[in-house]
């Protein structure tokens, strides 16, 4: 008999994520019922957002409750179906959550996505360049919302991230010219030298406000923001006049018990008539088609760089989350189900 594993998240993180924060539990697989899939996932994304959802506050999903398996977005497997729209061996990704199995009923299906097949890319690609957080994150936050033109100065923090790294490139693709900000020396080389953006600041050595004004002389015209806190306050001090701000991530806040009271530099939105706006990605979902068939080429011909670092086994799922605050991976971060996860 198949037996699912699962992380159940028992109490709510306060700073860093720990195993003590799940528990572990298995229970045999049930047969599937009339209208119902399975799947059996490969690889689980793990994004900031995993660490936001553990959190007991207001957030565009309703927090994870306790005693429920930890939510996650994964890419799977059908191992059986009985719903005419799937078939034994279609890949799939959706919000699988921390277990090896999950099951479909037909009220559940519409957020479960068919991936195709044909395409000549690895099948880790669907949640890294080609996934909901990391391609289409940046595709639709760096073209829709930023609209980067030739000319244009544009800012990605958090640049040698998953997303990131490829809202910088898709700016370069348009004729703009991009500075990064990144986390140590390394990162900014592979930044410059691997992803081709102008410039990178290492906002551990350097002064990012006296960088900025070195680099962006004539102020900022796109910023894709991913960290918040003192990054982007030194940030919109330098905004050009209509300037567009993409608020994607807030990463060095998401640790904090308390609610920071707002940029500093606020009222230069104001000032420099700027705009600034929140996204989540989803919410371009009916346009994901018009993604992928922009990001597969770039892919295929390697004109859009990308890294994945995995991390093998489900029970590690907390301690991956921790080296996103940390910046020790390297690239966008999978952990990879163990061979053995349909026993």
């Amino acid at each position: 008999m198949l037996h699912n594993r699962q992380l159940i998240l028992t109490s709510r993180p306060e700073g860093r994520v720990a195993p003590s924060h799940f528990e572990i539990r298995e229970q045999p697989l049930r047969p599937v019922q009339d209208g119902e899939v399975l799947t059996r996932t490969l690889y689980l994304s793990i994004d900031p957002t995993n660490r936001v959802w553990m959190t007991d506050r207001p957030q565009y999903m309703p927090p994870v409750a306790l005693g429920e398996v930890m939510r996650g977005f994964g890419l799977g497997v059908v191992v059986e179906s009985r719903h005419p729209d799937f078939q034994q061996g279609d890949l799939v990704s959706g919000l699988l959550g921390w277990q090896h199995y999950s099951y479909w009923d037909a009220r559940a299906l519409r957020p479960l996505r068919k991936l195709p097949s044909h395409l000549d890319v690895p099948q880790t690609a669907f949640l890294s360049v080609l996934g909901l957080t990391g391609g289409l994150t940046a595709y639709f936050g760096m073209l829709a919302i930023g609209r980067p033109k030739a000319g244009d100065t544009v800012v990605v923090s958090a640049a040698a991230g998953s997303v990131g790294s490829l809202a910088g490139q898709l700016a370069k693709q348009h004729g703009s010219r991009v500075v990064g900000i990144a986390g140590s020396t390394e990162k900014c080389s592979y930044v410059t030298s691997e992803l081709g953006f102008d410039a990178c600041i290492d906002y551990s050595r350097e002064d990012v406000g006296a960088a900025l004004d070195r680099l962006c002389p004539r102020g900022i015209d796109v910023h894709f923001e991913n960290v918040g806190g003192a990054v982007l306050d030194e940030v919109l001090a330098r905004l050009a006049v209509h300037a567009r701000v993409v608020l994607c991530g807030l990463i060095s806040q998401y640790h904090d018990l308390e609610r920071p009271l707002g940029p500093r530099n606020f009222d230069m939105i104001l000032h420099k008539r700027a705009r600034i706006e929140g996204f989540i990605v989803s919410d371009f979902a009916a346009r994901f088609p018009e993604a992928f068939a922009e990001l597969v080429p770039l892919v295929q011909s390697g004109k859009l760089r990308y890294r994945e670092h995995v991390v093998n086994g489900l029970e590690n799922a907390p301690g991956a989350v921790n080296m996103l605050f940390d910046g020790t991976n390297q690239g966008k971060l999978l952990l990879r189900l163990a061979s053995d996860s349909d026993s």
